[in-house]
């Protein structure tokens, strides 16, 4: 237990071994968090619980700092495994305590653990009063679930923001002043690139929508990572930036090759954006993080991909890519296909499509090469970049 301002503690586990999250669709380099806070109070309130594989020993700690029978309250802003896996376990000890959880929160715990526990409802503006403090309730829906909320910790001005505003990062310290600031937004762009880009519509409406409430915020407290008490506003303004169809101008070349081929198409495209003076990084994406890609891709303003073609289609990196850039529903970003081939040629026409699909704007036909490209090819291929820097 942590205390983190009079009356709020942090009682939450440090995951540092965890290098793949969401199954196996998120990594973590830097391992992650999963911070559960309790208030004390005249009443005492526990908001949100840990990841499954540490509930055996999160609920000891809390019958050791508090005694279970002392919480008055739980609240389920979240029910994810990573949020709410320990309930089931400590509603055993405690089975009459109150929840309190959106409706949409009540329906999915009842999914999760088939128990109907003392469940109350709460929508925006609700409150419980504490004693010198008072839990006020925020939904915000689809940031990233249905069910999703913050908590906002009235007289400690503390909120307990869920999955918003947080980022997959362990540290011996809590908060954001204490660590390094180069790794904590790295982890904090590739938590919204990858995990709330498709919902920046509502992240918009609902970070004004708290902003016009004009709380005297003095401390964000995600579900994952670094505690923000130094100026933690500055992240609330980073996810306005980051909602608006963010990009830095820049181009991102993602490209998997069978022989070389497209590596060496993919060279020379980005050194004809270079040399217009577009910003560019260029990625094997059969060797990288597919993460670390998507956040890439996150700050791009444009997307070129390539891919040799293999029985008639593309290789499997780059359709996988191009699959995970579809789902997140990428605006404001501009693309082209390029890719080598030995007698058919259909990778450039598939790598196409799937980009209009996937909301990005194909601003030029694709380049094809067959077999290996001669120097009079790659020049070709620097022609087709600098074309393509003229639409940045």
């Amino acid at each position: 237990m942590m205390k983190l301002k009079d009356s709020v503690y942090w009682v939450g586990v440090k995951d540092w071994e965890i290098k793949r999250f969401h199954g196996e669709e998120y990594s973590t380099h830097r391992g992650s968090t999963y911070n559960s806070y309790l208030i004390r109070d005249s009443k005492v309130a526990l908001v949100d619980t840990v990841w499954t594989p540490f509930h055996e020993g999160f609920v000891e700690d809390l019958e050791r700092e508090i005694g279970l029978k002392n919480i008055s309250l739980i609240v389920v802003n979240h029910t994810e495994q990573d949020h709410a896996g320990s309930l089931a376990y400590l509603m055993e000890k405690i089975p009459e305590t109150p929840i309190y959880c959106t409706k949409n929160g009540a329906m999915m715990i009842k999914k999760h653990f088939h128990k109907d526990w003392n469940f109350n409802v709460v929508k925006t503006g609700d409150s419980v009063d504490l004693g010198e403090n008072r839990l006020v309730f925020v939904e915000m829906p689809m940031l990233h679930w249905p069910d999703s909320m913050a908590t906002f910790v009235s007289g400690a001005n503390v909120l307990l923001s869920n999955d918003a505003f947080g980022q997959h990062y362990a540290s011996p310290y809590l908060y954001n002043d204490q660590v390094d600031q180069g790794e904590l937004f790295q982890e904090a762009i590739k938590y919204y690139a990858n995990i709330l880009t498709p919902f920046s519509r509502q992240a918009r409406a609902k970070i004004k929508e708290v902003l016009d409430l004009n709380l005297p915020i003095e401390m964000i407290a995600p579900s994952h990572g670094i505690i923000w008490r130094d100026n933690p506003l500055q992240i609330v303004y980073k996810y306005q930036q980051w909602a608006s169809d963010y990009n830095e101008g820049t181009a991102v070349v993602l490209y998997d090759t069978m022989w070389g081929a497209t590596k060496k198409m993919a060279l020379s495209i980005a050194k004809g954006l270079g040399d217009r003076g577009v910003g560019v990084k260029t990625f094997n994406v059969g060797k990288c993080d597919k993460n670390d890609l998507i956040t890439e891709v996150f700050k791009s303003r444009g997307v070129i991909v390539g891919s040799s073609t293999i029985n008639r289609g593309i290789l499997n990196s780059t359709a996988a890519i191009l699959e995970i850039i579809k789902g997140l529903q990428f605006k404001n970003k501009i693309g082209a296909a390029f890719g080598s081939y030995g007698w058919s040629g259909e990778s450039v026409k598939i790598i196409e499509d799937r980009l209009k699909g996937s909301g990005i704007d194909v601003v030029m036909d694709g380049i094809k090469m067959q077999y290996d490209p001669e120097a009079e090819d790659l020049r070709s291929c620097e022609d087709f970049g600098a074309a393509l820097a003229e639409k940045f």
